[in-house]
């Protein structure tokens, strides 16, 4: 089952548009837009839900790079892509130099990637604390040191990276960290326009954008945050000069927007407006994906309750099927329950758009004790570190 033909229709190319497509290194993308990772959410099966509704690059959860180079059973699942998935993407963390040029050399060596990136943004506490994600860049000598073997392990495979502003509004480092990553040899930058600090919450700073594009200038800069719809992506790099996007929370429920990005990089007008009854269906699909993915139907009706909320934002259900949906288990019942939808109730408009998921609120970011006192890593900055490598994303 696809529900593509019923909410957005093929995209013409960016020739056709008279558009240039973005080049990453030697990928070619005919349209400026790039799935940002997320924990627990872009799995196989939700890359290949969005795939079915427009086109871009479409990156993985991120992955530990000690677990990936010990090969544990979930961190070997996460890297495994199905075959309809071209280009393949993987995001990757690490803290330490060695572990992550060995995560990739082994991606490369084994061909399981046509992309890598590292992940510099995660905010989450129990990483910023260890001087891990976010925190990491303010420690230039070792952002510098893990970037650029990165880059000389992954050879002809392009290497990016995805940052935040820094830790807070008195620690920025994201001008820096861009000089250091481009003359390493990244293939691409791009940076959530928020710091540690904000989390997700407030307005992302599009002018942080823009100023790093007129830093970094021989690779692509790739704009991330508060890109809700076509249109905000399109004034994203109106606004900022940027080369591309980066979209995550804007499309948690709404696959369907990557069909509006392309739409709007090629100059139409064209927005899904997708009634109960294409929202059902595309639940049903993700639920089957999952399924794939997992091997297991108890699996993919765990995953797929926390996506209910997101999906039926703003139509009119009602709180008991909510309720049933969000404790679904099985796919008989999930059946059951959305055939009790309308699903002729058209598309509610401004209720099914804007934000979505959470946004938390502003908080002093965790760190090692001392962190802040110096740019270069010390003997007791650098035993904090070491235990920086947790099966935690963000970004």
């Amino acid at each position: 089952m696809t529900v593509l033909d019923a909410t957005v229709s093929r995209p013409a190319d960016a020739a056709a548009a008279g558009r240039a497509p973005l080049r990453i290194g030697r990928l070619e993308l005919d349209v400026p837009v790039v799935l940002a990772p997320m924990a627990g959410i872009t799995n196989t099966a939700f890359r290949r839900l969005c795939r079915e509704f427009g086109a871009g690059l479409y990156v993985s959860e991120m992955i530990t790079s000690r677990a990936l180079v010990e090969r544990t059973p979930a961190s070997m699942r996460l890297i495994t892509h199905h075959e309809s998935e071209t280009p393949r993407s993987i995001q990757l963390y690490g803290v330490d130099p060695k572990t992550v040029s060995e995560a990739v050399t082994m991606l490369v060596a084994e061909d399981r990637a046509d992309h890598i990136d590292l992940n510099f943004g995660c905010p989450v506490p129990k990483v910023t604390r260890k001087g891990g994600g976010s925190a990491l860049p303010w420690k230039t000598g070792l952002f510098r040191d893990i970037v650029s073997g990165a880059v000389k392990a992954a050879g002809d495979v392009p290497l990016t990276i995805k940052m935040r502003k820094g830790i807070d509004a008195d620690h920025l480092t994201y001008l820096e960290a861009g000089r250091i990553a481009e003359d390493a040899g990244v293939a691409a930058v791009a940076l959530h326009a928020r710091t540690a600090a904000e989390f997700y919450s407030g307005h992302a700073d599009w002018s942080a954008i823009e100023k790093l594009k007129q830093v970094v200038t021989s690779v692509p800069v790739l704009g991330n945050g508060d890109i809700w719809s076509g249109d905000d992506a399109v004034r994203m790099v109106e606004q900022t000069g940027c080369d591309g996007v980066v979209v995550g929370r804007g499309c948690l429920g709404r696959p369907w927007l990557f069909g509006d990005l392309v739409a709007a990089f090629n100059g139409q007008r064209d927005v899904a407006r997708p009634g109960l009854g294409v929202v059902a269906q595309t639940v049903r699909r993700h639920a089957e994906l999952l399924g794939e993915f997992f091997g297991s139907e108890e699996w993919a009706c765990r995953d797929i309750r926390k996506h209910m909320s997101w999906y039926f934002k703003g139509y009119p259900v009602g709180g008991d099927i909510r309720t049933r949906l969000a404790t679904v288990e099985s796919f008989a019942q999930m059946d059951d329950i959305l055939g009790e939808l309308d699903w002729s109730t058209p598309y509610p408009g401004e209720g099914a758009e804007g934000p979505r998921g959470r946004a938390g609120t502003p908080k002093r970011p965790a760190l090692p004790q001392g962190w802040l006192d110096s740019r270069e890593l010390d003997e007791a900055a650098a035993c904090e570190v070491a235990g920086a490598e947790l099966d935690s994303s963000g970004g």
